[in-house]
């Protein structure tokens, strides 16, 4: 059973890499903090944003995996970043890096450019939304 269903969204662009709108399965849903690059002492690693989003959306696979959840649950993805155009620079190499973490699932996604996120050293925070089918 699958956590959800995209919805057609016929009359929209075209989704590359997201979903415009999920509909999720009736279940047991799990809120994620934000998740960055933190390493499980707390400091972020890595420098540039494609070292920090391999790390953050680790962290986001292991938040979902002690809820009993898995990334192929996930309904919502926000991504923060302070440096947008780093992100959009980085769209080619990003797509293997999210492969990785979260295969070829693409949950509703916006991307949101901020000042700055609570440690300063991150240039990028991950805050999901996964459904566990019931």
């Amino acid at each position: 059973m699958t956590s959800h269903e995209i919805v057609n969204t016929s009359g929209l662009a075209k989704p590359v890499g997201f979903a415009h709108a999920v509909v999720a399965a009736p279940g047991r849903t799990v809120y994620l903090g934000g998740q960055t690059a933190q390493d499980p002492d707390g400091a972020i690693v890595g420098s540039t944003l494609l070292e920090q989003f391999d790390v953050a959306a680790g962290n986001v696979a292991t938040a979902l995996a002690g809820a009993g959840s898995a990334p192929d649950q996930l309904v919502s993805l926000i991504i923060y970043t302070t440096d947008v155009a780093e992100y959009r620079a980085s769209l080619r190499e990003l797509g293997p890096l999210w492969r990785k973490h979260f295969g070829r699932h693409y949950p509703a996604v916006a991307l949101l450019g901020v000042a700055a996120l609570f440690d300063e050293a991150a240039k990028i925070e991950l805050v999901g939304t996964a459904v566990i089918p019931a």
